[in-house]
């Protein structure tokens, strides 16, 4: 993934580069002289996903963000010459609320967290963009059609662990965060059977806080569910 930073309007690029793997996006604008402001855009570009955002330049003596790097499982069993594969993973997903709530998809098995509920969406397929990614990723996993309605966020995460198929990796995930209104909603149903989507609901806002949501999912509900419109 790359990203472009620009500056006030009309300024042009201030800064561009490329995200390299396990690299947290706000650390690497910060070495280069710059804090990100906002999200713009999340495009498809000669088939690299391009992060357009806007930046401004830190301030003198300013510390760099704090991130969390979860490191190797502490529970990790690795045989003596097994090394990890390296996988970095773009993704995009959404909050996703309608006149019924907000929507939810509840992890299986065939994940590392199963139980655990998530924001809808998913990976991108080659030469696939985050907005044209997530379309198909909710409606895959819920049946939902949606409106996308803005850039929100950007999370980034880098662990060394076994995926679910056993295979050791050094993991950076890079998820692409949208809001979306669905505004003629239905019962979620899953068309993708035994993929990583166990089940998918309408959750009630004011029930959404009692289910068991992935850290990076609650955190995104918290901040942002308030401002996503209904209509």
């Amino acid at each position: 993934m790359r990203i472009v930073g620009v500056g006030q309007p009309g300024k042009g690029e201030a800064v561009r580069l490329h995200v390299d793997h396990g690299a947290h996006p706000h650390q690497v604008l910060w070495r280069r002289g710059f804090v990100l402001n906002e999200l713009l855009s999340a495009r498809l570009e000669g088939g690299e996903v391009v992060l357009t955002v806007r930046v401004s330049p830190r301030a003198p003596g300013s510390r760099p963000p704090r991130v969390k790097h979860r490191g190797a499982d502490p529970d990790l069993l690795v045989a003596d010459g097994e090394e990890p594969v390296l996988n970095q993973r773009l993704a995009a997903y959404a909050i996703v609320r309608s006149s019924r709530g907000v929507l939810g998809t509840e992890c299986s098995n065939r994940t590392a967290v199963p139980g655990l509920w998530q924001l809808p969406g998913g990976g991108l397929n080659p030469g696939e963009s985050p907005s044209d990614a997530l379309m198909r990723e909710i409606a895959e996993e819920t049946g939902q059609k949606v409106r996308i309605n803005r850039l929100i966020d950007l999370q980034s995460d880098h662990w060394i662990g076994r995926a679910p198929n056993g295979v050791l990796e050094d993991f950076h995930a890079l998820r692409i965060i949208f809001t979306a209104t669905c505004l003629e909603p239905t019962t979620p149903n899953v068309i993708d059977i035994d993929g990583t989507t166990e089940r998918a609901a309408w959750v009630p806002l004011r029930q959404w806080r009692s289910l068991p949501w992935t850290s990076g999912a609650r955190s995104l509900l918290d901040k942002h569910l308030d401002q996503v419109p209904v209509h």
